[in-house]
């Protein structure tokens, strides 16, 4: 579904990403890790359409999206839920839930079906669904985020830092939502510096060291290849 092949990207003169590589398949998760600066964000970004590679190539089902904009993207079925929350503030959480819609196919079931999963598994966006999103707390934001994202219903979804800002409470909350999600055929890619809670859900695993990628296996054998290379 989604293919990236010898990614290499950066800001201006200053490259980050170097020849970077990954498939993802319906249904499947892949976690993304690595330290802050390792590129996980920028192959984000990049991928999303925000910033424009030097070479390699980045195809959703035989598609090429190099040059193609955000919103064009977004249009063909990739969704970028970014790092720090980005919802409306000044809106309700309600009307915030529904510009999520705007780039909803036809085909892809009601919108009032969409909202009753997300209140079944965040009840509190149901309670505070006539409050100013500025009012939610972080968590509650980011649960606003990947709603938004949901009633898309995008075929792949990246999930930039879903733990930033949020208790730890929450986190197995927001994990397996993203599995549920899953299960109904969107790809995931999660970016997380805490690999715990993220690893339980996930079916395979990237880390990221200095723009590229140093260890690709399922996600159950990441926790033994990083402790092998601790030992070495």
């Amino acid at each position: 579904m989604l293919e990236v092949r010898n990614l290499h990207a950066g800001y201006g003169r200053m490259p980050v990403l170097r020849d970077v590589s990954f498939s993802l398949k319906p249904g499947e998760i892949l976690l993304i890790g690595g330290e802050n600066g390792a590129g996980k964000s920028t192959l984000m970004r990049t991928i999303g359409g925000f910033i424009t590679p030097t070479s390699g190539s980045i195809t959703l089902d035989g598609k090429s999206l190099i040059g193609e904009a955000p919103e064009d993207i977004v249009r063909l079925g990739l969704r970028l839920v970014l790092d720090g929350h980005r919802i409306f503030p000044e809106m309700s959480v309600y009307d915030n839930i529904r510009l999520g819609a705007v780039m909803r196919g036809k085909e892809r079931g009601s919108f009032e079906a969409a909202v009753k999963a997300i209140f079944e598994v965040f009840p509190i966006l149901e309670e505070k669904r006539r409050d100013y999103a500025r009012d939610l707390s972080g968590g509650q934001q980011q649960m606003l985020a990947l709603a938004q994202a949901f009633v898309a219903q995008p075929k792949v979804l990246l999930c930039d830092e879903p733990s930033m800002g949020l208790a730890q409470l929450l986190m197995p909350t927001i994990m397996n939502f993203l599995k549920v999600w899953a299960e109904s055929g969107t790809a995931v890619v999660i970016v997380e510096q805490h690999l715990d809670a993220a690893l339980t859900v996930s079916h395979r695993a990237i880390i990221m060291e200095r723009g590229q990628v140093t260890i690709e296996c399922p996600a159950g054998d990441l926790q033994n290849r990083l402790a092998q290379r601790v030992s070495a």
